[in-house]
């Protein structure tokens, strides 16, 4: 399962550079680029809220969950250690 940041699709629909964003929400562009990166582990809600006010979108805009599929719920037989045949 994972959460995928669209920070940069917003961005460029906006036309709006990262550091323009950092100035307007009042985040550092380092925070900022963690985010974009997906490196974050977390978010306030604080800060989704002021970045969805200056962008003019919605939470759903930026974050999206990707379920794991099916397939990507078991370990195969290599990955839990058995001989492979």
């Amino acid at each position: 399962m994972a959460i995928i940041v669209r920070l940069d699709d917003k961005l460029y629909e906006r036309r709006m550079t990262l550091t323009e964003l950092s100035e307007r929400v009042g985040i550092t562009v380092a925070n900022l680029s963690i985010l974009k990166t997906g490196k974050a582990k977390a978010i306030r809600f604080s800060t989704l809220e002021a970045i969805c006010a200056v962008l003019e979108c919605q939470p759903g805009d930026i974050l999206v969950f990707l379920p794991d599929t099916p397939q990507d719920d078991h370990v195969s037989d290599n990955e839990a250690g058995e001989p492979a045949d």
